[in-house]
Protein backbone atom coordinates (compact mmCIF):
# COMPACT_ATOMS: atom_id res chain seq x y z
CA UNK A 1 0.00 0.00 0.00
CA UNK A 2 0.99 3.51 -0.77
CA UNK A 3 0.22 6.47 1.34
CA UNK A 4 -0.10 10.21 0.18
CA UNK A 5 -0.44 13.48 2.51
CA UNK A 6 -2.03 16.52 1.20
CA UNK A 7 -1.14 19.63 2.73
CA UNK A 8 -2.77 23.26 1.33
CA UNK A 9 -5.10 26.22 2.83
CA UNK A 10 -8.42 26.48 2.13
CA UNK A 11 -9.63 27.77 -1.46
CA UNK A 12 -6.33 26.03 -3.41
CA UNK A 13 -8.51 22.65 -4.07
CA UNK A 14 -6.60 20.65 -1.95
CA UNK A 15 -9.57 18.03 -0.99
CA UNK A 16 -10.44 18.19 -4.39
CA UNK A 17 -6.82 17.16 -5.52
CA UNK A 18 -6.81 14.07 -3.19
CA UNK A 19 -10.51 12.65 -4.84
CA UNK A 20 -9.45 13.80 -8.29
CA UNK A 21 -6.00 11.90 -7.83
CA UNK A 22 -8.21 8.81 -5.97
CA UNK A 23 -10.49 8.94 -9.26
CA UNK A 24 -7.38 8.48 -11.69
CA UNK A 25 -5.74 5.82 -9.59
CA UNK A 26 -9.30 4.01 -10.12
CA UNK A 27 -9.59 4.50 -13.39
CA UNK A 28 -6.16 2.31 -13.41
CA UNK A 29 -8.18 -0.57 -11.38
CA UNK A 30 -6.36 0.16 -8.33
CA UNK A 31 -8.42 0.53 -5.04
CA UNK A 32 -8.28 3.80 -3.43
CA UNK A 33 -9.25 5.89 -0.30
CA UNK A 34 -9.06 9.41 -0.27
CA UNK A 35 -10.65 11.73 2.92
CA UNK A 36 -9.91 15.00 4.10
CA UNK A 37 -9.24 16.00 7.62
CA UNK A 38 -10.45 19.85 8.72
CA UNK A 39 -9.32 22.08 11.21
CA UNK A 40 -10.68 25.69 11.06
CA UNK A 41 -12.71 26.03 7.83
CA UNK A 42 -12.02 28.70 5.88
CA UNK A 43 -10.51 30.14 3.06
CA UNK A 44 -6.30 30.69 4.01
CA UNK A 45 -6.54 27.68 6.53
CA UNK A 46 -4.23 24.75 6.52
CA UNK A 47 -5.93 21.72 4.88
CA UNK A 48 -4.84 18.00 4.96
CA UNK A 49 -5.89 15.55 2.80
CA UNK A 50 -5.18 11.96 2.73
CA UNK A 51 -4.90 9.21 0.20
CA UNK A 52 -4.65 5.31 0.20
CA UNK A 53 -3.84 3.49 -2.89
CA UNK A 54 -3.23 -0.61 -3.19
CA UNK A 55 -4.05 -3.50 -5.36
CA UNK A 56 -5.55 -5.20 -2.93
CA UNK A 57 -8.79 -4.00 -0.73
CA UNK A 58 -8.02 -0.84 1.21
CA UNK A 59 -9.22 -2.28 5.28
CA UNK A 60 -7.52 0.75 6.95
CA UNK A 61 -9.72 3.40 8.29
CA UNK A 62 -7.66 6.12 10.01
CA UNK A 63 -5.40 9.33 9.42
CA UNK A 64 -2.10 8.78 7.84
CA UNK A 65 0.33 9.41 9.98
CA UNK A 66 3.56 7.80 8.33
CA UNK A 67 3.02 8.90 4.88
CA UNK A 68 5.35 7.46 1.62
CA UNK A 69 4.94 10.92 -0.18
CA UNK A 70 3.97 14.40 0.43
CA UNK A 71 1.59 16.83 -1.93
CA UNK A 72 2.28 20.28 -0.76
CA UNK A 73 -0.10 22.97 -2.49
CA UNK A 74 1.27 25.90 -0.42
CA UNK A 75 4.57 26.31 -0.19
CA UNK A 76 4.44 28.25 2.88
CA UNK A 77 3.93 25.59 4.55
CA UNK A 78 6.54 23.73 4.83
CA UNK A 79 7.78 26.51 7.15
CA UNK A 80 4.60 26.95 9.27
CA UNK A 81 3.32 23.14 9.88
CA UNK A 82 5.67 19.70 10.31
CA UNK A 83 4.36 18.60 6.93
CA UNK A 84 6.98 16.06 7.25
CA UNK A 85 5.77 14.95 9.92
CA UNK A 86 5.91 10.82 9.98
CA UNK A 87 7.07 11.09 6.24
CA UNK A 88 9.28 7.81 5.48
CA UNK A 89 13.11 8.90 4.53
CA UNK A 90 13.57 8.68 0.69
CA UNK A 91 9.82 9.82 0.14
CA UNK A 92 7.97 11.99 -2.34
CA UNK A 93 7.68 15.88 -1.41
CA UNK A 94 6.07 17.44 -4.18
CA UNK A 95 5.92 21.26 -3.47
CA UNK A 96 3.81 23.93 -5.38
CA UNK A 97 6.94 26.70 -5.47
CA UNK A 98 8.58 28.60 -8.03
CA UNK A 99 11.54 28.51 -5.98
CA UNK A 100 14.12 25.10 -7.34
CA UNK A 101 14.14 21.99 -5.10
CA UNK A 102 17.69 22.52 -4.27
CA UNK A 103 16.03 25.45 -2.12
CA UNK A 104 14.69 23.12 0.71
CA UNK A 105 18.10 22.02 1.82
CA UNK A 106 16.00 20.87 5.31
CA UNK A 107 14.32 18.17 3.04
CA UNK A 108 16.90 17.35 0.45
CA UNK A 109 18.82 15.07 2.88
CA UNK A 110 16.34 12.85 3.78
CA UNK A 111 13.29 12.79 0.87
CA UNK A 112 13.10 13.02 -3.13
CA UNK A 113 12.44 16.39 -3.32
CA UNK A 114 10.52 18.30 -6.50
CA UNK A 115 9.17 21.66 -7.21
CA UNK A 116 6.76 23.24 -9.95
CA UNK A 117 5.33 26.48 -9.92
CA UNK A 118 1.32 25.49 -9.86
CA UNK A 119 0.25 29.03 -9.13
CA UNK A 120 1.41 30.35 -11.99
CA UNK A 121 0.56 27.72 -14.02
CA UNK A 122 -3.05 27.32 -12.80
CA UNK A 123 -3.25 31.77 -13.10
CA UNK A 124 -2.19 31.58 -16.73
CA UNK A 125 -5.02 29.27 -17.19
CA UNK A 126 -7.56 31.40 -15.32
CA UNK A 127 -7.77 28.85 -12.59
CA UNK A 128 -8.47 30.99 -9.53
CA UNK A 129 -7.51 34.19 -9.20
CA UNK A 130 -4.24 36.40 -9.22
CA UNK A 131 -4.25 36.32 -5.84
CA UNK A 132 -5.89 32.78 -5.05
CA UNK A 133 -4.92 30.37 -7.54
CA UNK A 134 -6.76 27.02 -7.41
CA UNK A 135 -3.61 24.84 -8.14
CA UNK A 136 -4.79 21.48 -7.40
CA UNK A 137 -5.25 20.13 -11.03
CA UNK A 138 -1.82 21.64 -11.95
CA UNK A 139 -0.41 19.84 -9.10
CA UNK A 140 -1.77 16.73 -9.83
CA UNK A 141 0.35 17.13 -13.28
CA UNK A 142 3.61 17.16 -11.72
CA UNK A 143 2.65 14.25 -9.34
CA UNK A 144 1.82 12.21 -12.39
CA UNK A 145 5.23 13.07 -14.01
CA UNK A 146 7.65 11.73 -11.33
CA UNK A 147 5.88 8.03 -12.19
CA UNK A 148 5.04 5.39 -10.46
CA UNK A 149 2.05 6.92 -9.11
CA UNK A 150 -0.61 7.61 -11.49
CA UNK A 151 -0.25 8.14 -15.20
CA UNK A 152 -1.06 11.87 -16.57
CA UNK A 153 -3.74 10.33 -18.83
CA UNK A 154 -5.56 9.27 -16.08
CA UNK A 155 -5.29 12.36 -14.24
CA UNK A 156 -6.55 14.09 -16.98
CA UNK A 157 -9.47 11.71 -17.57
CA UNK A 158 -10.17 11.96 -13.76
CA UNK A 159 -10.08 16.39 -14.48
CA UNK A 160 -12.40 15.94 -16.98
CA UNK A 161 -15.18 14.21 -15.29
CA UNK A 162 -14.52 15.22 -11.83
CA UNK A 163 -14.05 18.94 -11.90
CA UNK A 164 -17.38 20.82 -12.42
CA UNK A 165 -15.68 23.35 -14.86
CA UNK A 166 -13.07 24.91 -16.62
CA UNK A 167 -12.71 21.03 -17.67
CA UNK A 168 -10.28 22.17 -20.16
CA UNK A 169 -8.15 24.89 -18.72
CA UNK A 170 -7.55 21.93 -15.75
CA UNK A 171 -6.17 19.58 -17.94
CA UNK A 172 -3.95 22.14 -20.02
CA UNK A 173 -2.59 23.20 -16.39
CA UNK A 174 -1.80 19.83 -15.66
CA UNK A 175 -0.16 18.68 -18.72
CA UNK A 176 2.19 21.96 -18.56
CA UNK A 177 2.65 21.11 -14.52
CA UNK A 178 3.71 17.79 -15.40
CA UNK A 179 6.29 19.27 -18.51
CA UNK A 180 7.56 21.77 -15.86
CA UNK A 181 8.39 19.86 -12.74
CA UNK A 182 12.07 20.63 -11.37
CA UNK A 183 13.51 17.51 -9.85
CA UNK A 184 16.45 17.86 -6.77
CA UNK A 185 20.05 16.36 -8.32
CA UNK A 186 19.94 13.75 -5.89
CA UNK A 187 15.50 12.80 -6.70
CA UNK A 188 17.21 12.57 -10.28
CA UNK A 189 19.23 9.80 -9.24
CA UNK A 190 16.63 8.18 -7.25
CA UNK A 191 13.69 9.11 -9.88
CA UNK A 192 15.28 7.34 -12.85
Amino acid sequence: MRELRFHGRGGQGTVVASKVLADALFREGREVQSFPAFGVERRGAPVTAFLRVDDQPIRLRCEITEPDDLIVLDSTLVDAVDVTAGLRPGGWVLINSHRPPEDYTALTDRYRVATVDASRIATRHGLGSKTQPIVNTAILGACAALGGIVRLESVCDAIRDSVPLHQEENVAAAREAAAAVRLAPQAEVLHA
